[in-house]
């Protein structure tokens, strides 16, 4: 990560079937937009493998970074094929909801993190528990469809999104093991990985997002799916589904913290949103530096998609940038550059919110205030995604017509 410095997009390497920069994520876009209408809902499902993920929009990664937006994807796709993509636009639209859902209960996730506590423990002393888990992430269970799907994940950090319920359903329900343990081995390598929708879909799978209602994997549909490449046997008949108590109500979602438009501002880019410089909120804005902690670029695909983001908010604001490599040494670079405050795209419940009370303690020790940017499109959704997805789903009109999409 000491590395990244503002380059052109076009040096990365890599990522071609993924993309991690804008403009990768915009060809890929351009090229996936014959088929955004009709051809993608009779063939979304359809799973060929690594390399030939061709009927999906292979944009996941790049909207999970906001490197572009649910709007303008959206946009796209309506101008191209009008209602004919309702049903592309509903799957962006599951994104939405996931996120909302998850920020009205912040305590799912945190009670996730608990229980992978727990679970340690038990792997660290039943032998044959840890056992059974290490040959489901090892790929060596024995059913051909799950081992393929654990060495595709494992070289290429994405899976087939029709895949990953099948996994999910094989490893909660046929291998019996705990879904949080499932849900933290797809975190851990996806590429897309995203804290809201990896573990509610987790939970969706496994019975406990619609109560009662769990996803069984069937043998002879993945057969089907596959084109005859699988043919698993062993699977569950039965989906049992985990005894846990229900979700909490849901609550308001946390107020972004407030920010001052005419204080000089230090940029603090995070994977959370890397095209702030597109907002129209922002445009007066006065930056003084850009600034990525080091941490945030461990994995590849983080470390291109911040220098990709740096280099266009430094050619956006025309100003000096720094990789910190602590909260602190980010702190001391806004104070030197004369800014009153940091400005970071709103932190979503997962690992970008557990990282700001460390931020806002060392910014309160330099003088600064840390302000958060949330879209508007997450504002306008967010109050929709508390209940189950139709809440949503009926409102998507309503809500695309007021992102001024026709």
């Amino acid at each position: 990560m000491a590395s990244i410095a503002p380059r052109p997009a076009a040096q990365a390497q890599g990522f071609a079937e993924h993309p991690v920069t804008r403009e990768a994520a915009l060809l890929r876009l351009d090229a996936f937009l014959p088929q955004a209408g009709l051809v993608y809902a009779a063939r979304r499902n359809e799973e060929h493998g690594a390399g030939r993920h061709h009927a999906v929009s292979r944009l996941s990664a790049a909207l999970r970074r906001r490197l572009v937006s649910e709007a303008e994807v959206v946009a796209r796709v309506r101008a191209a094929h009008g209602e004919s993509a309702d049903k592309f636009v509903t799957e962006v639209f599951w994104r939405s909801y996931f996120k909302g859902w998850l920020e009205a209960r912040p305590q799912v996730w945190a009670s996730w993190r608990g229980d992978l506590h727990r679970l340690d423990l038990r792997l660290g002393e039943d032998d044959g528990f840890a056992a059974r888990h290490l040959a489901a992430c090892r790929g060596e269970t024995g059913i051909d469809c799950f081992d393929h799907w654990v060495e595709e994940l494992e070289a290429t950090g994405y899976l087939h999104n029709w895949a990953r319920m099948q996994f999910a359903s094989i490893w909660v329900f046929t291998l019996g093991l705990p879904w949080q343990l499932g849900a933290r081995f797809f975190l851990d390598r996806l590429i897309d990985g995203d804290a809201a929708s990896n573990t509610l879909s987790w939970r969706w799978v496994a019975g406990l997002h619609t109560r009662g209602k769990a996803y069984l994997a069937d043998a002879d549909r993945i057969a089907r799916m596959t084109g005859g490449r699988f043919s698993p046997r062993g699977l569950a008949t039965v989906a049992r589904i985990p005894d846990e108590p229900p979700a909490p109500a849901a609550a308001l979602p946390r107020a972004p913290l407030r920010w001052q438009a005419g204080v000089a501002t230090v940029l603090w880019l995070t994977t959370e949103d890397l095209s702030l410089e597109l907002e129209a909120a922002l445009g007066d804005l006065d930056v003084r530096g850009v600034a990525v902690l080091a941490s945030d670029g461990a994995v590849p695909a983080d470390k291109t998609a911040l220098g990709d983001g740096v280099q266009r908010a430094v050619a956006r604001w025309h100003c000096p940038f720094r990789v910190c490599s602590s909260a602190e040494e980010l702190a001391a670079f806004a104070h030197g550059e004369g800014a009153g405050q940091v400005l970071t795209g709103f932190a979503t419940v997962g690992p970008a919110l557990e990282a700001f009370p460390e931020m806002k303690r060392a910014l309160r020790h330099a003088g600064l205030t840390l302000g958060e940017h949330r879209r508007a499109w997450d504002d306008r959704a967010w109050p929709h995604a508390t209940k189950g997805f139709f809440a949503l789903k009926e409102k998507i009109p309503q809500l695309i017509a007021a992102a001024g999409i026709r």
